[in-house]
């Protein structure tokens, strides 16, 4: 606009007589003069309800970030028990407490607070006894003198804990000559035969398929790096640099390979999977900086099919890396919205509600505190998603099969997201101010079509958190370990947390699993599938023992 001169309201006045000024009216003069302020007011008002929406914006970034660093991490909050771990011990101590009974330890209390007991699992635990009897010369009567005959006994279970006993396993191959004279003189050594032995993990390694999974399953699952595992060891009395256990760790993930690798190949079968990554650090790569950025990638398979986690560590977050690693993959993939997904070819994308729900919770949270939070749109909105995730539970707790799921879908949880929809579409029309909530409901309403996928189909989940949780236990011992120092370390642990979370996943326990593939791997031929599937954790027959202990419901 061209800057024009316009006359002020003075000019609408002039002298006359003595020093006395009288107005002449002149309308044109006076509407200009009107138009003009009403321009500037306008202009003055525009520009101070953009610095308003800049500063509520800003404000709502520090809101949200102090939240993220100090706050809770999940939109449920902060468990109490979390806030009391250093005094745990007095607070929960109670004097006047009844021991519990073996009986009640081994009971599971089941929801409604009825419990049904389990001995045959009990039974499976070693008992030792320890029979307390009186001697001879103890059993005659204080009375009538006469000998005392048993009638019965009085018995007291106890609960011992042994530690990790250590030992040295000689393995002694006998060798075996033929004397006779027509073999004796011959020197081709055809007359001598040693006794075969099984091949160890590592050859001519003192670490046994025991000492390796122990190392493993120490590191991986429990999260205890090797440099504690190592002072731990000397409190047993012997040596153990973390130099060698760092060795059989990438030696042995290099024997599990042959299992990670078929793992692979059944997952691209499957027709649904997870997907989800988080940041890893790798101290030596070629071409990059100490401080640099690598990732490793989690895919997972669904909860109603053989259930399959591996993990790849890669260079990078770029998306030709799930698109390499999910070739020949057909099936619905469940991520976040990271674009590079997008990459994967033949794919239907479906997004995660709990990044829907965490868009509402984090525009909450950048609310300032004496905010009235419970009559906030974010809490409407709240209201319809949380509905969805309650009709999941049930679907669930009902034990639904996947065909189940999807007619219970359609008949009840369409509803809720139908008016959820009509609820965005209001919002969008009243064109809120940037801001947390703004952009909340504009993830939804992007994304609705890859949010609304999992009604195609009663094995989707509503959300992404079962390989969210999977890459938990990655970024629990990350904050252990801190890094990588090189990429063989850095492989070598992804092919270790997808053996022991696979495991786990289908009720093994990550040590006896480990150790039994150590025993088997050096000696079966792990270019035969069905010899390698015959380890597999589903596989009828892996050796009782290998599963975790569960607590029959019946």
């Amino acid at each position: 606009m061209e800057n024009v001169e316009i006359p002020t309201i003075n000019h609408a006045f002039t002298h006359m007589g003595a020093g006395v000024a009288e107005p002449i009216f002149d309308a044109e003069t006076l509407r200009l003069e009107v138009e003009s302020i009403h321009l500037e007011n306008e202009s003055l008002r525009m520009k101070n309800a953009e610095l308003e929406a800049k500063v509520k914006y800003y404000e709502e970034q520090i809101r949200l970030a102090a939240a993220k660093k100090y706050g809770p991490s999940s939109e449920k909050g902060i468990h109490p028990e979390q806030l009391t771990i250093f005094n745990e011990a007095e607070k929960e101590s109670r004097p006047e407490a009844a021991e519990p009974t073996i009986e009640e330890i081994t009971y599971k209390r089941k929801k409604g607070g009825v419990r049904k007991p389990t001995s045959e699992k009990y039974d499976a635990l070693p008992v030792e006894e320890i029979h307390y009897e009186l001697a001879e010369d103890e059993r005659d009567c204080e009375r009538c003198g006469n000998q005392m005959d048993e009638m019965g006994t009085e018995i007291h279970d106890e609960i011992a804990v042994v530690p990790a006993t250590i030992k040295v396993i000689r393995h002694i191959q006998h060798i075996y000559v033929c004397k006779y004279e027509e073999c004796e003189d011959k020197s081709d050594g055809a007359n001598i035969v040693m006794a075969r032995a099984p091949e160890p993990p590592i050859p001519h390694s003192p670490a046994g398929p025991s000492m390796i999974a122990s190392i493993m399953e120490r590191k991986y699952s429990e999260h205890l790096p090797l440099y504690r595992q190592s002072q731990q060891y000397a409190y047993y009395g012997i040596t153990v640099p973390r130099q060698n256990m760092a060795n059989w760790v990438i030696k042995g993930a290099a024997l599990l390979e042959a299992i990670y690798e078929r793992l692979h190949q059944l997952m691209l079968l499957e027709g649904y999977l997870h997907a989800d990554e988080s940041p890893l650090q790798v101290l030596s790569e070629p071409g990059k900086k100490a401080t640099s950025k690598s990732y490793m990638w989690l895919y997972t398979t669904g909860r109603f099919r053989k259930r399959i986690f591996l993990y790849e560590y890669c260079t990078s977050r770029s998306g030709e890396n799930p698109k390499r690693f999910l070739a020949g993959f057909k099936g619905y993939l469940q991520t976040d919205a990271y674009g590079g997904y997008n990459a994967v070819q033949d794919v239907t994308i479906m997004l995660c509600w709990s990044h829907a729900k965490r868009e509402y919770t984090d525009a909450l949270k950048a609310l300032p505190k004496d905010a009235d939070k419970s009559k906030t749109m974010c809490c409407e909105a709240l209201i319809y998603i949380d509905k969805l995730f309650e009709l999941e539970r049930s679907y669930k707790e009902k034990k639904l099969t996947p065909a189940q799921r999807f007619e219970a879908r359609l008949e009840k949880t369409k509803p809720v997201l139908d008016a959820y929809y009509e609820w965005l579409a209001e919002k969008k029309r009243l064109s809120l101010p940037k801001g947390k909530l703004a952009g909340a409901v504009n993830y939804s309403f992007k994304h609705w079509g890859k949010l609304c996928t999992f009604l195609e189909n009663g094995e989707i989940e509503l959300s992404n958190n079962d390989c969210e949780n999977g890459i938990r236990p990655f970024a629990l011992g990350r904050n252990n370990w801190l890094f990588a120092k090189s990429q063989n370390g850095a492989k070598s642990s992804a092919i270790c947390y997808s053996i022991i979370e696979t495991a786990k996943a289908n009720g093994l326990s990550p040590f006896h699993y480990l150790k039994y593939l150590f025993e088997m791997l050096p000696n079966i031929n792990t270019s035969d599938i069905s010899a390698v599937d015959a380890l597999l954790p589903w596989s009828a027959s892996l050796p009782d023992g290998v599963e975790i202990p569960v607590i029959r419901d019946g």
